[in-house]
């Protein structure tokens, strides 16, 4: 008799699995070129957050967080930052809304620290001083995108 069939048997539990990360997309650019670094050092900064979510087919999807990041000095981008992190996440068993939880709060919290660090390596890079990203609450995300989903306000 199969384990399904047998009384007290236990429902198959939700599976989730990371297949892999990577950077889909990323862009640095410094316009002011050489005059950013003629002025003391007193950024102004913007963090822009996005996710989108593909299904690719019944148990995998790809989730893409976007980070796009301006520094302006007196107006004037310093720089700007756009990185778009992405993952493969299988998921199967999950419940409509369970899935959708899953897609917008834990795939983003697994992708985040990812692209902060990729954020920071490409700032150091560009000559500029480290810029660490605190901690984002894409639960707290979540359930804001909700209730302005329920006042009828379109989510960001």
């Amino acid at each position: 008799m199969a384990e399904e069939n047998q009384p007290g048997a236990t429902p198959e539990q939700p599976q989730f699995a990371l297949q892999r990360i990577y950077i889909k997309d990323l862009s640095f650019e410094a316009p002011q070129g050489h005059q950013a670094f003629q002025k003391p050092w007193r950024p102004q900064v913007q963090l822009d957050l996005n996710t989108a979510t593909n299904k690719i087919d019944d148990k995998n999807y790809e989730v893409v967080l976007t980070l796009t990041i301006t520094a302006k000095q007196e107006e004037e981008a310093a720089f700007l930052v756009e990185v778009q992190q992405g993952g493969i996440f299988a998921c199967d068993g999950f419940d409509a809304q369970q899935l959708h939880q899953v897609l917008n709060i834990m795939c983003p919290n697994i992708l985040f620290p990812y692209a902060r660090e990729t954020v920071d390596t490409l700032v150091t890079k560009g000559s500029f001083p480290p810029l660490m990203i605190a901690p984002v609450n894409f639960e707290a995300l979540y359930q804001q995108a909700l209730a302005k989903q329920a006042e009828g306000q379109p989510a960001n």
